[in-house]
């Protein structure tokens, strides 16, 4: 073969090559477009996305250590008597020390009872979430496999494998000792899936998990979809007034998006979603429901990320919550304004906090904020917290 044939075929091969690593992946949270500006900004060897990627590896490469996980490793067994189902126990309840056996447990707003720690299925969920997305990401921005195929061994355990994998509910769910089994509020437990499913959708072009292993991570999860809208605690659970509703909301329309139902997501959106807005919200953007909590600003933070997420999930199917209005004037905009003076220390935080006020998660809805809302001034901000630095926002937008 003739040389310059041989280089013309190098070259066509080379740019198919680029343009095939270059195809957007299907996440829903993650814009696609910025995943792939981040991925050209590396190409031209930029120093900041460079350094970014560094801390990026260094979190993966931990990961690659970690797991598996199973929710059967645990030793107490569920009321049902099978441990595949998940158990945890509710994080703000105490024995009560006025009872011989401590039982009915009593509520402590904000301080975690240590007995929570002693089932590690919520410890696994949230581990193996994060662990997903973040080798999900590595093998994204570098293309090797093992970051790929580590994943992959550590979702066919929690989904797939009949002797370790989760059954597709949360029926025994921060249980309250003396009380109940299992609440509805408990499946704040799992608010981290959009990361989980969009670690999966990062995975799907290195082709780690076969077609039949992709469809039955996706088959677990329209059952879980199914038993949070149909059993009496997912109906619980879509009845919350603060928090945990918007967060049940994220899970189900990224759950929606994820098993291939849009028209189902945009329901949710704009007959739950848009509903919220106005039922947890003031016209000046304050979250009363939050801010009554023992730690009033995280919790204010903590749902004003939820709507934030489902903000960026309704992307998806063309629903815009970031300027959307209630009848009354209600708006996430507002929300993140009501809050930003408190960040840039303009006003001083009144309501009860019950340990240290930290502003790291207020910056990073601010990183968000900056593209959705270009009009709002916040110079102040930057200024307030001109020494925070985050690498990660270069790549994903969300540090977790």
């Amino acid at each position: 073969m003739p040389a310059f044939c041989a280089g013309m075929i190098m070259t066509l091969l080379s740019c198919l090559y680029t343009r095939a690593a270059q195809t957007p992946p299907q996440t829903f949270l993650l814009k696609p477009e910025q995943l792939i500006a981040g991925k050209r900004q590396l190409e031209k060897k930029d120093p900041a996305t460079q350094q970014a990627l560094t801390t990026l590896l260094k979190i993966a490469d931990q990961s690659l250590q970690n797991g598996p996980y199973s929710v059967v490793y645990k030793s107490k067994v569920p009321p049902s008597g099978n441990k595949h189902d998940y158990m945890s126990v509710g994080p703000y309840w105490w024995p009560d020390s006025t009872k011989v056996n401590g039982l009915p447990y009593i509520r402590k707003d904000g301080q975690v009872n240590p007995e929570r720690y002693a089932i590690k299925d919520d410890e696994y969920q949230n581990a193996i979430s994060r662990d997903v997305y973040y080798l999900g990401l590595a093998w994204f921005y570098t293309g090797k496999k093992q970051y790929a195929a580590h994943a992959a061994g550590l979702l066919r355990t929690w989904f797939l494998d009949t002797a370790t994998r989760m059954n597709p509910h949360l029926n025994y769910s921060q249980a309250i000792p003396g009380i109940t089994d299992g609440r509805g509020i408990g499946l704040i437990d799992t608010h981290n899936v959009p990361m989980l499913i969009d670690g999966i959708q990062l995975l799907k072009d290195a082709h780690v998990l076969s077609d039949q292993e992709y469809k039955g991570i996706q088959d677990w999860y329209t059952q879980f979809l199914q038993w949070m809208r149909t059993s009496p605690i997912g109906l619980d659970e879509a009845d919350e007034l603060n928090n945990h509703g918007t967060w049940y909301d994220v899970q189900q329309v990224v759950i929606a998006l994820f098993t291939e139902q849009p028209e189902l997501a945009r329901q949710m959106l704009e007959r739950q979603t848009k509903k919220r807005i106005d039922e947890q919200l003031d016209v000046d953007g304050r979250q009363p429901k939050e801010l009554a909590r023992t730690l009033s600003w995280n919790y204010s933070l903590f749902n004003l990320r939820a709507f934030f997420e489902l903000a960026l999930l309704a992307e998806n199917v063309q629903v815009d919550l970031w300027h959307y209005e209630t009848p009354g004037g209600k708006s996430l905009q507002k929300a993140y304004g009501w809050l930003l003076p408190y960040a840039t220390g303009t006003r001083t935080w009144t309501h009860k906090q019950i340990k240290p006020k930290h502003d790291e998660a207020f910056l990073e809805l601010s990183a968000v904020a900056a593209r959705k809302y270009p009009a709002i001034d916040l110079s102040a901000l930057k200024a307030q917290h001109k020494d925070y630095h985050n690498d990660l926002l270069l790549l994903t937008h969300w540090a977790y």
